[in-house]
């Protein structure tokens, strides 16, 4: 029962499997089987007998249905063979038909190979012209850069490349010129940029020789920039009625503008004269090499070389000539070339962007203005001639306008200037100090005399003198100074202008013009002039009569003063009640040189005594005077008397003093005579003779040989030869040393010392003319005395020194 209920159950399951494998690809057929033997064991079995089962039902089928169709199928065969034989006679007829078609078909088959031969060259020529079309403009580009490059162009071919590069190049990549084309252009930008370079080169070589060609210019369009404006100045001033001075003339007004509209005329002609920078430099290379550059993305690169070489030239330029300071030639050249370097930079700064900039300029000109000023400084400290120093200034000053006038800062230069101008006082100092010597040199120390009113006049005109006295004077008259007062006075004033012509054109007030003019006129007048003065005063050719005439000049220079303080107050324009106004110390200098000429007056004068005093020639062993005053002493006094006679144009003072030192140095003379070491022996009959012609020097003195002395003043010069003369005279011993020591002693200006030495000289020690002698033989006892006498002044001079 269990194995039919199964038998049972596989049927349906075999059935479902034929149904599957009938109606299911023989290629899915393997995993139907597969089931088959995963069933129950000896299932196939089973499922083999179903097939088998299956089979002969289909095989009777089909058999059925062979015998349905046989009939008709017999028929079909039938009409086969029947159509056979037509078939044949068609297929000969083909197989003919056939040949000739061949045959007519192989010319045509020829002709169509050539048809399609030539299609395929017609396709290939029509590819190689639209490729053609897409590398004509690569090339003509190309070429185009060849032609450009052989042009020099090289701005436009590294523009060209660009298009090349980024409109051309990719539509014919794939072709080898092409890559040949882009394997070369690397190269021709580092051709561009070397010859780019070598311009730039050529270029920088080229402005450091124009450079002193284009500062000149720059320098003369600056000059005739500030003559035009002066000019105008000039002319605005005279419409306003202003009196105009050029150098010291005064110039009428129609003649001021006739000048005026001449210079102005000529200005016109020499501006349209004047080139400017990039008349004179070609600056394209810069611009090319800068804009290659640019393009090349290597700016940064060109800037760095520009500015590093432009330093370089920089440095060239400030570098001076050792003998830079022998010619004015020499700082024309320094500044020319200095301008040019800067004008050519701030034309770059202008022009491109980026190239200079002007943090760049202004540390470059910082530095050369250091440079400038250590220069100027060190070799203008080796000029000595002033109108050099001048024309040094008046370049700075255009030099230094030129550069303001593109913008670099140049106080600096004007403070130099200001160094400077101390130097071209010093400069101008020394060559009054010669003028001046000169003027000493021809001056005759005479008064000037005048036989005219046409000669007073030139000499007025000169010197600003003023004598109501001398004008009432009939001609011919003569003014009290000497010749070259008027000349020195003339010679200030020179001095002042040169002065003045240094302070023009430094940017300052008037003040400040003003105070500088009176400290260097002061600096001539306390220095040089006076420094003159005392140098002429004491040279030994200058005898009295030039140096009384030269303290009567000083004193009409020091009235002088005050007309050049009024003349530099005309010329600044600035009042003298002005608080900070600087006043001429002329007073003080023509003071010290009248003292140093009074001085030297005395001093000659005793000098003139000496030469007198060395005439004498006594006899001191003489017995008896000769009863008159000596011969030398009479010419010295007559001497005297002329000689105080020209002291009457001095001052009183100086006078009296000449006069009193005159008479005190005759009377130490005289002194020292007698008490010369080298004397041995006097006589009593030498100091008679010697007593008269003291008698003789107190009666001059008495004479008022200079008035203004009062009572017996003068004479006091000589009361010490007066009281020890009188003493040996009357041989007064015991009144002397009674009385020594008494305010009111007789002798009270007798030094024992000096006594003493006299007395040994008249004392008889071995020689036979000794004027003791004689008391030997008669009065020895008076020799007692003498000896007595002798050794209480020994012992008063004992008593003095112990006291000192």
């Amino acid at each position: 029962m269990a194995e039919n209920s199964e038998s049972l159950g596989t049927v349906p399951e075999h059935e479902r499997i034929l149904q599957e494998i009938e109606s299911t690809d023989t290629a899915c057929v393997g995993p139907t089987l597969r089931s088959v033997y995963d069933d129950q064991p000896n299932a196939h079995k089973k499922f083999m007998e179903k097939l088998d089962a299956c089979i002969r039902n289909h095989d009777k089928e089909i058999e059925k249905m062979c015998n349905f169709h046989h009939q008709g199928f017999v028929d079909a065969i039938t009409e086969l063979l029947k159509v056979r034989t037509d078939a044949e006679k068609l297929k000969v007829q083909v197989t003919d038909t056939n040949r000739r078609f061949q045959d007519a078909g192989k010319e045509v088959i020829v002709h169509t190979e050539d048809i399609i031969r030539c299609r395929i060259q017609q396709r290939n020529i029509t590819t190689v012209v639209e490729k053609l079309q897409l590398c004509l403009p690569v090339l003509e580009m190309y070429s185009k850069l060849k032609e450009q490059m052989s042009a020099k162009r090289y701005y436009s071919a590294l523009k060209t490349m660009e298009q090349l590069e980024n409109v051309y190049f990719p539509w014919v990549s794939q072709y080898r010129f092409c890559q040949l084309m882009i394997e070369n252009l690397p190269k021709l930008r580092e051709d561009i940029k070397e010859i780019s370079m070598s311009d730039l080169k050529d270029f920088l070589e080229s402005i450091r020789k124009h450079s002193d060609k284009i500062g000149e210019t720059a320098m003369k369009q600056a000059q005739h920039q500030k003559t035009f404006s002066v000019s105008l100045q000039k002319q605005n001033k005279m419409k306003f009625g202003k009196n105009m001075y050029i150098n010291r003339d005064r110039i009428p007004e129609e003649r001021n503008e006739t000048v005026l509209k001449h210079s102005l005329e000529e200005e016109d002609e020499n501006e349209e004269e004047i080139l400017t920078v990039q008349d004179l430099v070609d600056f394209s290379p810069v611009y090319r090499c800068l804009h290659i550059y640019s393009v090349l993305g290597d700016e940064e690169t060109f800037e760095n070389y520009y500015r590093k070489q432009r330093k370089k030239q920089a440095r060239l330029v400030l570098q001076p000539q050792s003998n830079m300071h022998e010619t004015v030639d020499g700082y024309r050249r320094y500044f020319t070339q200095i301008v040019g370097f800067f004008v050519v930079e701030d034309h770059i700064l202008h022009v491109t962007q980026g190239l200079v900039t002007r943090a760049y300029t202004d540390e470059l000109w910082n530095m050369a203005l250091s440079k400038i000023i250590a220069v100027l400084r060190a070799h203008s400290s080796y000029c000595t001639d002033p109108d050099l120093v001048l024309e040094l200034k008046n370049l700075t000053v255009i030099f230094a306008d030129t550069l303001q006038g593109y913008g670099f800062p140049v106080n600096r230069l004007f403070d130099l200037l200001f160094e400077i101008r101390d130097q071209y006082n010093e400069t101008l100092l020394k060559k009054w100090a010669g003028v001046f010597r000169d003027i000493f040199e021809e001056d005759n120390y005479s008064p000037i005399p005048v036989v005219n009113e046409e000669e007073y006049k030139i000499v007025i005109s000169k010197f600003p003198f003023q004598d109501p006295d001398l004008e009432k004077q009939s001609f011919p008259k003569k003014f009290p100074m000497s010749q070259s007062v008027p000349h020195i006075y003339i010679q200030v004033k020179e001095f002042i202008y040169a002065s003045l012509k240094f302070s023009e054109s430094l940017h300052r007030s008037s003040t400040e013009i003003d105070d500088m003019l009176r400290k260097s006129t002061n600096l001539l007048l306390t220095r040089t002039l006076s420094s003159c003065l005392l140098n002429l005063i004491r040279k030994p050719h200058i005898g009295l009569t030039e140096l009384v005439q030269i303290i009567i000049n000083t004193t009409h220079l020091e009235q002088a003063c005050k007309y050049l303080e009024d003349f530099i107050t005309n010329i600044t324009n600035i009042s003298q009640e002005t608080v900070h106004t600087t006043r001429l110390y002329g007073l003080s200098t023509f003071k010290d040189a009248r003292h140093a000429a009074e001085g030297e007056i005395y001093t000659k004068l005793n000098q003139k005594i000496d030469e007198f005093v060395q005439l004498a020639d006594y006899d001191w062993t003489m017995s008896e005077p000769d009863g008159r005053a000596s011969g030398y002493l009479m010419d010295l006094i007559n001497f005297l008397r002329s000689i105080f006679q020209v002291f009457t144009h001095l001052p009183g003072k100086v006078a009296q003093t000449a006069c009193m030192s005159a008479c005190q140095h005759l009377s130490t003379s005289l002194m020292q005579m007698l008490l010369d070491s080298e004397l041995k022996q006097i006589s009593m009959g030498a100091v008679q003779q010697f007593n008269l012609d003291v008698i003789q020097c107190e009666l001059f003195a008495s004479s008022e040989p200079v008035p203004g002395f009062q009572g017996d003043t003068l004479q006091l010069a000589f009361i010490d030869l007066r009281q020890l003369l009188d003493l040996f005279m009357v041989w007064d011993w015991s009144t002397y040393l009674a009385d020594y020591g008494q305010p009111a002693s007789k002798y009270l200006r007798v030094n024992p010392n000096t006594a003493l030495t006299l007395l040994e000289k008249m004392k008889d020690t071995s020689k036979k003319n000794n004027i003791f002698a004689q008391f030997r033989k008669n009065d020895r006892d008076k020799q007692k005395l003498i000896e007595t006498v002798v050794k209480q002044l020994r012992s008063l001079v004992n008593g003095m020194s112990q006291h000192m």
